[in-house]
């Protein structure tokens, strides 16, 4: 039986604005959703399918052809409900349900659109959050497939969205495509990546009753990424801003006009971790720590990682520390939104990251002396 998901966390969970739904209020994501349609259903029936946030393991794992084994199934990643049903961990999730309804309702051509916040492990800076938003757009059809059909996919959909960039595919397996690519842009001299896609495996469309002469394209994209760099939005979390300034910026798809950051507030911390912990671990822990505060958080940094089993024996004393474990310098910076920040306010929360990711048995307080905690 995986590790479960606590009433609490559930209803924090589906408490999250899905920024892609209507009903929930418009919002420039959704503008993003409708080019992104627009651009490829020239020759396709568009057929929509939002679907739930709660999905079965089957759909977010065996349908897609992921293996028993895999490690995004461990809980790590993946927020379970139970042993059967578990919060969508990509916008994929909703894919094996819309080809059934396609299997049983066919038609010869269809682009499914799959829009939806989704839920993952993710490290915390100005480019990731646990709750993204994702879009997946299948088209499905009775011809062949290939490469060539991949390509002009493509290259019609950054043709609407992203015109003039440059863009490349990078060779990527997928459980659920063949010939499967990580699709970059060229932004600001660097490639960073906005979708992955392929070839949709023929067997996902088996499975779901799209056997022999059914043929696909795959493609999943970060909306929350293609809607900053549309608009040239520098921070993630002004996605979600409260504030006036930026709330009304965020309804339609002109440039972003930067609104006066406050000055962030740095503390470095010194901290024991499992030997195998990543920045995403620390993020998660961090969102579960300080739950509606997370927003203050600009990024939590690794600055330099040590294996406890090198460090002096009074750094170990120092730390709590064993040596199985390992030393993290981590940076947070906190940066809200809309109000200052005391330096007592700013204590407060790093004490409190500091709690939820130190794994030694002696703590540094801001405003203490160490104390040790435990038997």
């Amino acid at each position: 039986m995986p590790t479960t998901l606590t009433p609490a966390q559930l209803a924090r969970d589906l408490a999250v604005r899905d920024l892609t739904d209507p009903a929930a209020g418009p919002h420039a994501i959704q503008l993003v959703v409708d080019r992104a349609v627009d651009a490829l259903a020239g020759v396709s029936a568009v057929r929509r399918w939002p679907g739930d946030r709660v999905v079965t393991v089957a759909d977010n794992y065996d349908n897609l052809g992921y293996a028993p084994a895999d490690v995004t199934r461990d809980a790590r990643y993946t927020r379970y409900l139970d042993a059967d049903r578990m919060l969508r961990s990509h916008s994929s999730a909703l894919i094996p349900a819309a080809l059934r309804a396609l299997a049983a309702n066919p038609a010869g051509d269809v682009l499914l659109v799959c829009p939806g916040v989704v839920y993952r492990r993710d490290s915390i800076d100005r480019l990731h959050s646990g709750t993204p938003h994702q879009l997946d757009l299948w088209r499905i059809t009775r011809r062949p497939m290939g490469r060539a059909d991949l390509e002009e996919q493509v290259g019609a959909l950054l043709g609407t969205l992203l015109p003039g960039r440059r863009w490349r595919l990078d060779d990527r397996r997928h459980p659920y495509t063949v010939d499967g690519a990580q699709l970059d842009v060229e932004h600001d001299g660097a490639w960073v990546e906005v979708a992955e896609c392929g070839l949709a495996a023929p067997a996902v469309l088996a499975r779901a009753g799209l056997g022999d002469g059914w043929s696909g394209l795959a493609l999943g994209l970060g909306l929350d990424r293609m809607l900053m760099l549309l608009k040239g939005i520098p921070d993630i979390r002004l996605l979600r801003s409260a504030e006036s300034a930026v709330a009304a910026q965020l309804l339609d798809l002109e440039p972003y006009r930067p609104v006066s950051l406050l000055p962030p507030v740095r503390r470095d911390l010194s901290i024991a971790v499992a030997a195998d912990d990543l920045a995403e671990d620390l993020g998660d822990r961090v969102r579960d720590a300080l739950g509606p505060d997370a927003d203050v958080v600009e990024s939590v940094e690794i600055l330099r990682a040590t294996p406890c089993a090198d460090l002096p024996s009074q750094a170990l004393a120092r730390l709590g520390a064993g040596r199985d474990q390992k030393n993290l310098l981590v940076r947070l910076v906190l940066r809200p939104m809309g109000s200052t920040l005391s330096d007592a306010e700013a204590n407060v929360l790093r004490d409190r990251v500091h709690a939820a990711l130190h794994r030694g048995g002696v703590h540094q307080w801001a405003a203490e002396r160490p104390r040790r905690v435990g038997p």
